[in-house]
């Protein structure tokens, strides 16, 4: 009798597969067992956090609301455009337009106050060089001297000079 050569076992075969199919298995419920754990961790995280902050903003006192300075009775006023060139300068010019917010019923006429107000704009500006209006911060200025003018000018009666437009040329 004759021996049949035997031949190996193709990789394909039942126990390859069989193998490899368990180490798949294996990893894949390893895998969904950590995304659950960590997932179940980061909820008891979560709703830790949220005690805590609900704990913390039970102990804080509620802050008033602050009520708003134009409560009341008040009026508002527009000014007529202050045209008028910068210090020590023939070809800069600059136009302001403005509004005043002041309080009713008091002595002082209004319109009075709003032609006193816009000379001493004019005045102001008079004074200033372009330098000293530039950007953002020169603005800044420039409307916190004016509202310092007109609540002098007016012994308070006018609450705040509101700037429209200002244009340099």
């Amino acid at each position: 009798m004759a021996k049949a050569l035997e031949l190996p076992a193709p990789a394909d075969s039942a126990p390859a597969r069989e193998g490899s199919l368990r180490w798949l298995l294996t990893l894949g419920l390893l895998t969904l067992l950590s995304a659950a754990i960590g997932g179940g961790f980061g909820l008891v995280m979560v709703s830790g956090i949220e005690k805590r902050v609900e704990e913390k903003y039970k102990a804080l006192p509620e802050k008033p609301e602050v009520a708003s300075p134009y409560a009341g009775n008040i009026g508002i006023k527009k000014l007529a455009p202050v045209v008028t060139n910068l210090a020590a300068s023939n070809e800069d010019w600059v136009r302001v337009e403005a509004s005043i917010v002041y309080k009713m019923n008091e002595e002082q006429n209004p319109d009075v106050m709003a032609g006193e107000i816009r000379q001493d704009i004019l005045a102001y500006l008079r004074t200033l060089s372009l330098a000293q209006i530039q950007g953002p911060s020169g603005l800044l200025h420039l409307r916190e001297d004016l509202n310092e003018r007109v609540k002098l000018r007016s012994k308070g009666v006018i609450q705040e000079l509101v700037l429209e437009t200002l244009i340099v040329q």
